[in-house]
Parts: structure tokens; sequence; C-alpha cells
């Protein structure tokens, strides 16, 4: 049980209480505007925030299907909101398995809410209990599975999300850093989180050992983890043994509960809450419904993608056929040019970004010019091809339509590849224009590997 009267007084909770200063009652005037004028501040991030997020569960745009995938974030993010609703600061316990993380965090409560046991990794689930009052809402302090267990990739993951949603983190250790404590170090730290480091199970050493320890820490967590966020604590210290000898000889004895050590991070930590407490809530809800919009989008881009692949490839069957069936020489490049067309205004919806025929046209017009001056020797191929036709009979014809098809299928492709870029970017080329699309998109493509797979394909159907 914590004994609050060693606790500073302004740290029992939220409250703002002004220095006395009798001669001059202008500095107390001046201090309480200051906190007002934060406090202001910190509403108005902590109302962006509350939007945000309200927005992000509203979307209407956002796919169904998107949804589904994403029901786990979508849960958290509703979390979150409700957690600015309810004014409450959320602070987690990470670390490695048996470091102490539940005992620390019972420390804190008073009682033996989280389970605890000599068995290896007892916590299996993420769990959380109310600490103190705060503002008109509250503390909770959440518990997490270890970050090391052999068979617990799904524990580490729910450990890292507790983390993302969390407001300040404590990292639990029990000795110096290992190698993958730092580097979850480093990882929180690229999360933007506030992290205090507590050296944990400090009754195992002595005054010079702890000493050594957390310099150690500061020194191997330099410009990742503050100096004054490393801190040292003792949650469950065994209980002595005392043994008293009377005036015969007899023995007695009795065992004494060791009270926590705990002091020293109980005052940062309402340090911390009453100096930036609903700023951290702001910053972390902000921060987390960025990453869950990011996840929204890339898999929004990825389904859109898929469906993208398979437009094109209907688009790049259809015209190779088309194109390999005509015998009207010239004529198969007009329907064509048409194919390619009616591709473009199909992708536009699929990225929701509709164009007009007019604008569809326009842009194969665009991509044509770019491709036609790198690579002349494709189009030129392309016609001679279709002027053959009327030149050749019987299997010579066919081999030679499929050929032409299947370089048909393959600037169908390179157009939907092009204008899958440009409506990926908005309707926009970017830096280098559409002629650095057009590069990069060649560069990265297998032009023989394409055309022989478009050959044999459209050979398949012209036989048919």
């Amino acid at each position: 049980m914590i004994n609050w009267k060693n606790v500073p007084a302004t740290f029992s909770g939220w409250s703002w209480r002004p220095k006395k200063n009798r001669k001059n009652k202008s500095v107390v005037s001046t201090e309480y505007d200051d906190v007002a004028e934060t406090r202001q501040t910190d509403d108005h991030h902590l109302a962006i925030a509350r939007d945000s997020l309200s927005r992000l569960l509203q979307d209407e745009h956002i796919p169904q299907a998107v949804r589904d995938d994403l029901a786990a974030e979508y849960q958290n993010v509703q979390s979150l909101l409700d957690k600015i609703e309810n004014n409450e600061i959320h602070i987690a316990a990470l670390g490695r398995v048996s470091v102490g993380k539940s005992s620390l965090l019972n420390a804190l409560l008073g009682s033996n809410v989280f389970t605890t046991s000599p068995l290896h990794g007892e916590t299996r689930v993420v769990d959380r209990s109310t600490w103190q009052s705060y503002d008109s809402g509250g503390v909770l302090l959440i518990d997490t599975p270890g970050l090391d267990e052999a068979d617990g990739e799904q524990r580490e993951q729910l450990a890292i999300e507790a983390a993302a949603q969390a407001d300040l983190i404590l990292f639990v250790v029990d000795g110096d850093l290992t190698q993958s404590e730092l580097n979850s170090l480093k990882t929180l730290q690229k999360q933007s989180s506030v992290v205090l480091l507590v050296l944990n199970k400090t009754d195992r050493y002595t005054r010079q050992e702890q000493n050594e320890l957390l310099s150690s820490l500061a020194r191997h967590t330099a410009g990742i983890v503050q100096q004054e966020n490393i801190l040292s604590a003792s949650a469950a210290p065994p209980a002595q043994t005392l043994i008293e000898i009377d005036h015969s000889g007899h023995e007695t004895e009795t065992v004494r509960e060791v009270e926590p050590d705990i002091t020293k991070l109980v005052s940062r930590l309402w340090q911390i809450i009453e100096q930036d407490g609903r700023s951290l809530a702001a910053l972390n809800a902000s921060l987390f419904a960025s990453h869950v919009t990011d996840k929204i989008s890339t898999r929004i881009l990825e389904t859109r993608r898929d469906l993208a692949e398979k437009v094109i490839r209907y688009y790049c069957i259809a015209k190779g056929v088309s194109v390999a069936a005509n015998p009207i020489p010239v004529a198969d490049l007009v329907a064509a040019a048409a194919l390619d067309s009616a591709m473009v205004y199909h992708l536009s919806r699929v990225y929701d970004l509709p164009m007009s025929r007019r604008e569809s046209g326009k842009l194969v017009a665009a991509i044509f010019a770019q491709l036609a001056a790198m690579m002349g020797a494709v189009w030129t191929v392309h016609l001679a091809s279709s002027l053959l036709k009327l030149g050749s009979a019987g299997l010579s014809t066919i081999l030679t339509a499929s050929s032409q098809g299947a370089i048909a299928y393959y600037s169908t492709y390179l157009v939907g590849q092009i204008t899958e870029r440009y409506l990926e970017q908005g309707k926009a080329w970017g830096e280098g224009g559409a002629k650095r699309v057009t590069e990069e998109i060649l560069a990265g493509m297998d032009k023989d590997s394409i055309i022989e797979s478009a050959r044999e394909d459209i050979l398949l159907r012209i036989k048919a």
C-alpha cells in the first residue's frame, strides 16, 4: 500500500495551487493566467483530436471490406475516442516477462488487482484498472503481456498496440538493458511515446550496484529516454524474516512485510500528468488517428490495385484479340485506341477520381505521345504487322495476327500501369512530369515476357 503522506501534495491529483506571494499579488495572477491559457490550448488540441477520430469512424467513403479487414483498428479508434470523451489518461507497463510489470502496477494501486505469479508469462492479455482521479476523469493503468514470449507473437502485438494508445509508458527492467529491450525502446521513440524507464527489483542490489545500473541505463538510452525519466523502484520486495532469541535461548521467528518503494516513480508520474497530461492525450490521439488513417489508405490502395489489375487485364485481352482478329489493316489500331480510352475511363472510377470520356481520350493521347517518343520501334512493328495481315494466309496469318495482338496487349498494359501511377498521385504526374513516370514504368517492366505470355493467351482465344 502506498503511503500517500510521503507523496508531495501537488502530486495527489489534478489541482493548481498558486504560490503564496503577499508582496506581489500580480505574480499569482500571472501564473493563473498562464495555466488557464495552457489548459485552453490543450482543450483545443483535444477537440481537434476528437474530431479527427470521429471523422475517421464516420467516413462513408471507406469500403466496408476495408472496415472489416481493419476491425481491430476501428475498435481501437472507438476506445481512444471514448478515452478522450471520459477525459482519461492511460499509463501502460511494458517489458520482458517477469520483470515485475504487474507487481509495479499493483504497488501503484495499493492492492493486488493485476495477476502476478512466479510462473513465466502469467499476463496473457491486456488488462487495465483505474488508479486515481484526475481532473474530471481518471488515470488508468494498463498491464501488458511480456515482450519476449517465445510463443507469444500475438501477445507482443497486444503489448505494442496498448502502448500505441497509451499516453505514458512505464518500460520496466530488472537489470541492465538487453539488446531486444533497447530495440523496443527505439521503436517506442519512433512512435513519439513518452517513456519512463523503471529499474525494478532494486531490493536485490546494493546501493552501489543500483547507482551503477542506473548510470548504465542512462548511458545506453542517451537520446532515447530523458535522464529525469530513468527511475528506480522496488515494487514487491520480499518479506523479512526476523528471529528473536529470549533470555533462555528460545528462538521466535516472525515475518515482516516490506512496503514497496515507488515514491520517486509516483512523484514523477504526477508531475508529468499535471504538466502535460491533457496535451499528451491530444498528441497521442492525433498520432494514433494518423497511424490508422495510413493503414486505411494503404489497404484501400491495395484493394484498388487488385481491382485495377483485373480491369487492365480485361482490356489487354480485349484489345489483343480485337487487333489480332480484325482483318482490316490499320483500322484495328483505331479500335485499339478506343479500348485504351475506355480502360482509362474505368480505372478513374476504380480510384474514385472519375474522368469524362473526353478527359480519358486526352490522357491516352498524352501517354501515347510519351511512349511513341521512347518506343518508336514498337509502334512501327505494330503498324507493319497490321499491314502484313492482308498478305498472309493460313497459319502465317494467325501467327502474324497473334504477334500484333501481343504487341497491342503490351501497349495497353503500359497505358494501364502509367494511368494507375497518375491516379495514385491524385491525377498528377508529380515531379518530372509524364516523361519520368513513363520512363520508370518502362524500366521496371519485362517487355519480352509480357509479350510472349500475351501471344500465347491470344492464340488460345483465336483458335477457340
